[in-house]
């Protein structure tokens, strides 16, 4: 597993294919933006011109792609199934409805393909320094193949079941995300407005029964942490845009599975306000800045 074929080179493909050269794996990857084609020339990637070419001669080929229709577009339109080596193992680290990983996976099997889906947890800076939660779903033989690349990227790895069954888990993750970052953005507020220090009040939470996530590694209050986006102006990070689509996808999870989410729909309604007030292009944290005023 030496030679590394990766699609999708955005916040989070970058820094991981970084970290798979780190450790001396020959690594060529494509990407059809040229923004994201100019970043991975600039760190001194194998950017290749076509996939064509990309997934000649490669062990392994890892996608991180943004929605739906471009996993279909690559695995299906473009018809990598059909071209790809047989022996090659495929592993999907986008964040996908489970149906359409269930999809491309029967059509991998039909083709005698090996693929797992693999969405990670742990955000843009989880991928910077290795730190990534990998979720996977698929054969746990093929876990195994892929579990050294996994190492590099990532510090854990979940075996949550069958072909789909990581994107079942993503989704539970992401909309738990947005449930606990929106009410940890309403509090911080609630308490600075009653004449609390925010930087305060967040420890007191933090180590308290009111600690979650959000609070301990991605405080949304500005210049809490230094490192978080809320201290950047809110760029970077895990996009408001992105966060939408993971909660339009949730939503249509609970839909299949008849489950009621009344708090996941009101987190989803709140992201829906924040992308239609021009904030696609901020990270998720921003939610905040409905409660700055």
């Amino acid at each position: 597993m030496k030679k590394i074929g990766f699609i999708g080179l955005g916040n989070m493909g970058l820094p991981m294919v970084l970290n798979l050269l780190e450790a001396s794996l020959e690594v060529k990857a494509f990407d059809v933006s040229e923004y994201a084609i100019r970043n991975g020339e600039d760190a001194g990637i194998n950017m290749v011109k076509s996939l064509d070419v990309l997934i000649q001669d490669i062990d392994v080929l890892i996608t991180m792609l943004p929605n739906d229709s471009a996993v279909n577009d690559v695995f299906l339109n473009k018809e990598v199934l059909q071209k790809i080596d047989k022996n090659t193992l495929i592993i999907d680290s986008s964040t996908i409805s489970p149906e359409v990983a269930r999809k491309v996976s029967m059509e991998a099997a039909k083709l005698n393909l090996s693929m797992l889906d693999a969405p990670v947890s742990g955000g843009v800076k989880g991928a910077e320094s290795g730190a990534l939660t990998f979720i996977v779903g698929g054969e746990e033989t093929n876990l195994k193949k892929a579990q050294p690349l996994f190492d590099i990227m990532g510090q854990r790895t979940f075996f949550a079941g069958k072909s789909g069954s990581g994107q079942v888990a993503k989704l539970c993750n992401n909309m738990l995300l947005a449930i606990h970052m929106c009410g940890t953005a309403e509090i911080i507020a609630m308490g600075v407005k009653s004449g609390l220090d925010p930087f305060t009040l967040s420890e007191i939470m933090k180590n308290s029964s009111g600690g979650n996530w959000s609070l301990d590694k991605y405080n949304p209050y500005p210049g809490i942490m230094k490192e978080a986006p809320a201290s950047n102006n809110y760029a970077g990070g895990f996009l408001n845009s992105l966060m939408l689509k993971d909660l339009n996808l949730a939503e249509e999870l609970a839909a299949l599975s008849d489950s009621s989410i009344p708090m996941g729909n009101l987190a989803k309604q709140l992201y829906e306000e924040l992308n239609q007030q021009g904030l696609k292009d901020l990270d998720f944290s921003s939610i905040q800045k409905n409660y700055l005023d």
